[in-house]
């Protein structure tokens, strides 16, 4: 039986707890079947850019999946989950023979016996080139050691990827820089991820690529897809570093992000970061003879502590700034991106705020600037409003956060953004705001019927939404003339309930309930509701499930 105990952080650190984590669990998953839809993030916690190996093709949201064999680079990504997938990457690679580019030819076998994944450290040996590759990471920098064999032909490879991509070599400082503009949305139009990768050992080969096509002897690109080789002697054993950071800022700021590696080597890289992973680990020591709990709890415990990510970075002055995703220009103050808090609200939160309140006291006014800069709140936000899931749950967020005695942040903005977006939707990223706001305020429930999908679910978010925001208004000693709406809006979770069946089930426009649907068949109902959910919902409860939520979901 697990016993576990709160402990203080200095006995915390005594245990290296670190070593029970393994960022490879929940990594043998597929689209059609997931055991937890990971990958090794290769970062500290709550970093700017993580790092992994690439085994999945470009663009593809399984970039690592463990039954897989070949390694195709080392990619920074910023993706929180397969389904909202990736923005901002690009990949490093070391190869030796033949000059190739092509992910498909330049990928590498390797063996899970030769490989070793920290949150602060990864090591691979790839062998269809003979090199080993291991990865250190900062928050927003990171430092490669690539050891090479005996050969005339050895090359890094930096793909800056496609939809958009430049690319710079600068021989004379043993540099590439460069930016990538892929995302999966979310983005103004000026969005640009800039890098800049530093070299310990002048090149004797040099390309860029366009396209896939191999231009020797050129230095620049700027292409759809872009990329750049360069090259050189190694001895048996010889190690090459690579200095790697980047900013969302402008060229400029990722030469300062670079700054955090400092004059250190890789080991003190590696090993201030265990120091970093071992402190916030330690929050919470737990006790236990068998060792498999104790490398659950900690994988898991890792896998909380990445998301939401820092979206903020520190100028030359030291000064917090960040690139906003919601408007594009560059402004002072904390930002965090890549979280939903459809079910996050639940417990990341209100976990932050018992655990770790400096931390989400940073978060809460990166909240506020979010709604100075988009008008809204964030419900699922990667880097900027995605539209994804049900409910508006930023006002739980914001309300547990006060309500568990954080202070230090704009407040008075939050009350403001909970209230607007309890009465607004967001004009063009639906799941932002309350879609159906209108006839939720005059009904006291979303119809069914009004061609609006999760109906149900909806109704009931937005009612506890309506709690969160009361207590909150309470404890900022608004007028009850102010808030008494939101008490009793609060209780519209009642307006659902059918007491012939004793579920929650959707109501039409004219107050009626929705109807049963008929039973389908398995293959029926991915053609009817395009969703797996609500397939499962059909296929084992048509009248209770599907009523439940409010028709089909997806």
């Amino acid at each position: 039986m697990l016993c576990s105990s709160l402990f203080t952080m200095e006995a915390a650190d005594k245990k290296d707890l670190v070593d029970y984590v393994n960022p490879l669990v929940g990594s043998q998953s597929k689209i059609s079947l997931s055991t937890g839809n990971t990958y090794p993030a290769i970062a500290m916690p709550w970093g700017m850019n993580f790092w992994m190996p690439q085994t999945g093709k470009m663009g593809d949201g399984w970039a690592y999946t463990y039954d897989a064999d070949k390694i195709r680079g080392f990619k920074q990504t910023h993706q929180p989950s397969p389904w909202i997938n990736d923005y901002g990457q690009f990949a490093i690679m070391p190869v030796t023979g033949k000059v190739v580019f092509n992910q498909d030819k330049r990928a590498s076998w390797f063996s899970h016996k030769a490989e070793v994944a920290k949150p602060n450290y990864y090591r691979v040996y790839l062998a269809d080139h003979d090199v080993v590759t291991e990865i250190t990471p900062t928050e927003r920098a990171a430092m490669f050691r690539f050891t090479f064999p005996e050969s005339d032909n050895s090359y890094v490879i930096v793909d800056a990827f496609d939809r958009g991509s430049y690319v710079k070599i600068i021989p004379e400082e043993n540099k590439i820089i460069g930016y990538t503009t892929r995302n999966s949305g979310g983005v103004p139009q000026n969005f640009r991820n800039y890098f800049v990768v530093v070299f310990d050992k002048p090149f004797t080969y040099k390309a860029t690529v366009g396209d896939d096509e191999i231009r020797k002897g050129e230095t620049e690109a700027k292409e759809n897809h872009t990329g750049a080789i360069i090259g050189f002697s190694t001895r048996k054993g010889e190690i090459v570093h690579a200095r790697v950071a980047s900013s969302f800022i402008s060229p400029e700021q990722a030469e300062q992000n670079l700054k955090e590696l400092g004059g250190r080597s890789f080991d003190e890289v590696a090993e201030a970061g265990r120091q970093v992973w071992n402190e916030t680990l330690g929050r919470i020591a737990v006790e236990d003879n068998d060792v498999d709990k104790l490398r659950t709890f900690y994988s898991c415990l890792y896998r909380s502590l990445l998301f939401p990510r820092s979206f903020y970075e520190l100028d030359a002055n030291g000064k917090v700034v960040h690139y906003s995703p919601y408007n594009g220009e560059v402004l002072p103050g904390y930002m965090f991106t890549d979280t939903g808090f459809w079910d996050t609200f639940r417990c990341l939160f209100p976990f932050l705020n018992l655990m770790y309140p400096d931390m989400n006291t940073k978060m809460q006014e990166g909240l506020a600037n979010t709604y100075k800069e988009s008008g809204f709140l964030p419900e699922w936000a990667s880097p900027g409003h995605r539209g994804c899931m049900v409910g508006n749950n930023s006002a739980s967020v914001v309300a547990d956060a006060y309500l568990k005695g954080l202070r230090g942040y704009d407040i008075e903005t939050l009350w403001e953004a909970v209230v607007h977006g309890a009465n607004s939707v967001h004009p063009k990223v639906k799941s932002t705001g309350r879609l159906g706001y209108e006839y939720y305020n005059e009904l006291g429930y979303v119809p069914y019927n009004v061609k609006i999908n999760e109906s149900a679910a909806r109704t009931l978010e937005y009612a506890y939404d309506d709690w969160a925001i009361y207590k909150l208004g309470k404890a900022l000693g608004k007028p009850e003339s102010e808030i008494a709406i939101f008490a009793k809006h609060a209780m519209n979770y009642k307006n659902l309930f059918d007491p012939e069946t004793k579920l929650m089930r959707g109501r039409n426009e004219d107050g009626s309930f929705q109807s049963p649907f008929n039973p389908l068949k398995w293959g029926d109902a991915f053609t009817e509701g395009n969703s797996w959910h609500y397939t499962w919902s059909v296929f084992h409860d048509p009248q209770g499930l599907i009523n439940l939520m409010g028709g089909k979901v997806g």
